[in-house]
């Protein structure tokens, strides 16, 4: 499997390099394709994924421990949630929270059919909407579940942490062979082009970052660079394994986050961000269900394909890969604690996140003075440092500019190091400690294949390389759910519970 692996990157690689316009027209085709004929799958997917989640949070399947029943967390809570954020996030939200919003601001379907008018506070609020709904319960469902299920079958089951796994119920002792084996594959599939989306993401606006800081001359040739330096970092935290570099990492993250949050905060418009952020709350709440099941009438329209299905595909691919490495850091919690406790504390975060950053620049936009929305059209990138620099605040502008190019670095570094090593884990088959080769090899591997999308096509390839990473795996993810159920049948959960009790007591 890992030659087979291994064949399948470097024939991506060499054909993207090699013949760059007819990559480029290709990827195109395969967007435009699942765009117009399979948009609504993707969407009733991840409606399955919530519904499922759900529904085994509040089962009595929700006490099992992941884990024999008197087993205990490996990590604190605190360090759990860093390294599933860290992980699981990556650049996304630095790219996208002021970005998405103000791009959402200026026109969407949901405000034309509301009969709200672009450019006011209403359309605002709708804004923020739609930008928490692409990073809310549907998203982390998705990433949740999949660890959820993979820690059910290592750890309760006793089986090898991959994603063949989950198939035993179906498939039993023939996970081990050919139909395995192609399973794990498009999981490395997914993983590889889910990840190298959101590293190409980063690289842009880390050279925006550093644009602004010293000048670098944003271009194709310095993004290159700039991904190896990273996937060379990334590749020696992967080599000093999930203890040390990664769990650093993770909580450097977070700890950097409440820095630059409380900056927006106190240097930003506070009673609006506060206002806004409990209306916020209500207001996705209550669209959460016709949003999620919504599907564009107007065949015209690339508004769904460029949002919410690139999101439903970036959160598929990133399935796998996310998946594996919550159930590594998850044992000994009850399923309950992961899938609730994991997909509450994450779309808070990433509501805050959305809130505090896109709240700021759409004030300022529309009582500031300042027309950060051109900016976002003509270079995404770079309204992240624009927003920092209109809250004038000279004497900490460049140090935040700084910090936040810092945290691109240690994010993409994260996403790139866990990603690597939950590769490594499919390919050594559940070994939680891959051999150091494979993970240099994979390693610079990611990196690699972020740089030849960039080189294909910009933001365009990479949106087309999760999109389609997403199609096989969203098969496996809803055969996995059915196999989650059928193994849960064969639980005696009386028993666990009343063992619970009796320990509480």
């Amino acid at each position: 499997m890992a030659i087979a692996s291994i064949t399948m990157v470097v024939a991506f690689v060499l054909f993207t390099v090699l013949q760059p316009q007819l990559a480029n027209t290709i990827y195109t085709g395969v967007k435009q394709y699942i765009e117009s004929e399979l948009g609504w799958y993707y969407i009733l997917t991840v409606n399955v994924v919530l519904f499922v989640s759900i529904a085994i949070i509040v089962s009595p399947y929700g006490k099992l421990r992941l884990g024999k029943d008197d087993e205990r967390p490996e990590f604190s809570n605190f360090t759990w949630f860093a390294m599933l954020f860290s992980a699981a996030v990556g650049t996304g939200l630095l790219f996208w929270s002021i970005a998405e919003p103000l791009s959402h601001l200026q026109g969407n379907p949901f405000i034309a059919t509301e009969g709200i008018a672009p450019n006011t506070l209403d359309a605002a609020q709708t804004a923020l909407r739609v930008t928490i709904f692409h990073w809310g319960f549907h998203g982390w469902a998705i990433y949740i579940l999949v660890g959820t299920i993979l820690a059910y079958f290592a750890y309760r089951r006793g089986l090898p942490l991959t994603i063949r796994s989950a198939f035993y119920p179906l498939l039993g002792e023939r996970i081990y062979g050919p139909i395995g084996h192609a399973i794990d594959l498009l999981a490395i599939f997914a993983t590889l082009f889910g990840t190298a989306t959101t590293l190409g993401l980063g690289v842009s606006q880390m050279n925006a970052g550093l644009n602004n800081l010293f000048g670098m001359e944003i271009s194709s040739t310095n993004q290159v660079l700039l991904v190896m330096g990273v996937t060379v970092a990334a590749t020696l935290s992967a080599v000093s394994g999930l203890k040390k570099g990664i769990r650093f990492l993770s909580e450097w993250n977070i700890h950097l986050s409440m820095i630059l949050f409380a900056f927006f905060i106190l240097a930003g418009p506070t009673v609006f961000l506060l206002t806004i952020f409990t209306t916020s709350v209500g207001d996705y709440l209550g669209h959460l269900l016709p949003m999620g099941f919504w599907t564009n009438p107007d065949p015209e329209s690339q508004w769904q394909g460029w949002w919410t299905l690139f999101y439903w595909g970036w959160w598929l691919s990133w399935g796998p890969y996310v998946g594996m490495f919550i159930a590594r850091i998850s044992r000994g919690r009850t399923i309950r604690e992961v899938l609730f406790g994991g997909m509450l504390a994450a779309t808070l975060g990433a509501m805050s996140w959305i809130v505090i950053f896109g709240g700021t620049a759409l004030h300022l936009q529309l009582f500031g003075g300042v027309d950060l929305a051109t900016v976002a059209n003509d270079n995404v990138t770079q309204v992240l440092f624009r927003t920092i620099e209109a809250l004038d605040v000279p004497w900490a502008s460049s140090f935040m500019i700084g910090m936040a190019t810092l945290m691109i670095v240690t994010w993409f570094v994260t996403s790139a190091d866990s990603g690597t090593l939950v590769i490594c884990t499919i390919l050594s088959q559940g070994n939680p400690h891959p051999p150091q080769l494979y993970r240099v090899i994979w390693g610079l591997g990611l990196g690699a294949t972020s740089a030849v999308l960039l080189l294909a096509g910009g933001l365009q390839a990479l949106q087309t390389a999760a999109i389609a990473a997403a199609l096989p795996f969203s098969a496996v993810l809803l055969v996995m759910c059915y196999c989650m159920f059928k193994a849960l049948a064969s639980e005696q959960v009386g028993e666990v519970v009343a063992v619970e009790q009796s320990e509480a007591s």
